[in-house]
């Protein structure tokens, strides 16, 4: 009997004496009573790491093909998009649209940051007019290869913020973008922002379009509303669609508080329609004064008849032998150019001085481009008979004197 409770004494002994060691080895894979016996110290902790992921990629095929289109759009754009650096003397002046805050305000005694897409194999880029606005010493271009050129100001826009520069180089292989045609933006589409936001060269963002021509007039330009984010330094980037092409140049962001300079949900961009109306406007004058090669003149009209139209385009039957789109007048300004001519509400603009134009907004845009005072003649179809009006067109009243 004194035996058996010695034996049991002795296993109890062992098996505490197995819970302690087991609890001490625990973590120290490996490790065993041989080792101890040897008086093998324990070595380092294991550290075994999951050799697949939690989700293979062809579990998710519609997110794998579409993380790999983004990545797609984004190699095809970014080589076209540059960041631009000038050196300037004074403050900078808000040139952004009333009620919205412009991103670039600095101090101009220091480098200022902006963006630009290029837009010809030649090296032509677009950029916002604030971006290069006082300009004090050369303005620099930095391609997304890394490489710097200096760079010639073919002309600007400073109510719209669109400015056409020229990298000076014999070079004729510049990766550049195309315009889309903004009047088949639609709410909702996807759109990426490329550009150099605080310095971060390269930087792309994705959202979609939020609004677009909420409120068509004469009197007042239009944006492109987006979500995507837009921060200092992405001022003159383009926005682009998911086909690479540009829909937009990036100008703005809404700011509710003027002490707010980040982003918050709204962006604005000058639709891509309109730029490209400017580009071609700013080359065809700088070609008549060749000698042209510093300066920031606008090269549009300011135009205005104090007429609304809707945004949708009418189209016109056949028989009536003129355009196959017109713009119908929504609302005419009290005492405006157009109230004065005889314009009426319900009235279809058919042509301007003879031309078509291809949709409601394109007709605005031209009639800004005028010079005020001069006489025009609009092709009108009102209550099921068509006819002339004649007017003249007076100065918009938020262009600059």
């Amino acid at each position: 009997m004194e035996n058996f409770r010695r034996l049991l004494f002795a296993l109890s002994v062992f098996a505490l004496a197995a819970l302690v060691f087991a609890w001490w080895r625990h973590g120290r894979e490996g490790y065993g009573v041989l080792n101890l016996l040897k008086s093998e110290k324990p070595g380092p902790a294991a550290l075994t790491t999951p050799l697949k992921p939690k989700i293979a990629p062809d579990e998710l095929p519609l997110l794998s093909r579409l993380n790999d289109e983004f990545a797609k759009i984004s190699a095809a754009v970014l080589p076209s998009v540059v960041s631009i650096t000038n050196k300037t003397g004074r403050p900078r002046p808000m040139s952004s649209p009333s009620k919205l805050g412009a991103t670039d305000q600095s101090d101009l005694t220091e480098p200022s940051l902006g963006s630009g897409v290029i837009i010809s194999k030649e090296g032509h880029v677009v950029t916002n007019y604030h971006v290069i606005e006082g300009l004090q010493e050369a303005i620099h271009i930095t391609t997304n290869d890394n490489k710097n050129y200096v760079t010639l100001i073919l002309g600007s826009n400073k109510e719209r913020d669109i400015a056409l520069l020229k990298i000076e180089s014999p070079r004729t292989d510049f990766p550049a973008l195309s315009f889309a045609n903004s009047d088949d933006v639609r709410v909702g589409q996807i759109v990426l922002a490329v550009g150099n936001p605080f310095g971060l060269s390269g930087t792309v963002t994705q959202g979609i379009i939020s609004a677009r021509d909420r409120h068509l007039s004469d009197s007042q330009f239009d944006f492109l509303q987006t979500d995507t984010v837009i921060n200092p330094g992405n001022s003159g980037g383009p926005l682009v669609n998911i086909r690479g092409e540009i829909i937009g140049i990036n100008v703005a962001l809404y700011r509710g508080d003027k002490s707010t300079t980040s982003w918050q949900g709204v962006g604005l961009a000058v639709p891509s329609n309109e730029a490209k109306m400017m580009v071609e406007d700013m080359q065809a004058k700088f070609k008549e004064n060749a000698k042209q090669t510093t300066g920031v003149n606008s090269v549009t009209g300011k135009g205005y008849l104090g007429l609304e139209v809707s945004s949708e385009p009418v189209e016109i039957d056949p028989v009536w032998g003129t355009s196959r789109r017109g713009a119908q007048v929504t609302d005419i300004g009290i005492n405006s150019p157009a109230a004065e001519a005889g314009l009426r509400q319900g009235d279809v603009v058919t042509k301007f001085q003879g031309m078509s134009f291809r949709s409601p907004a394109d007709l605005l845009q031209i009639i800004r481009t005028q010079p005020p005072g001069c006489e025009v003649k609009l092709e009108v179809i009102r209550n099921n008979r068509m006819g002339d009006i004649i007017a003249r067109l007076g100065a918009r009243p938020d262009a600059n004197p």
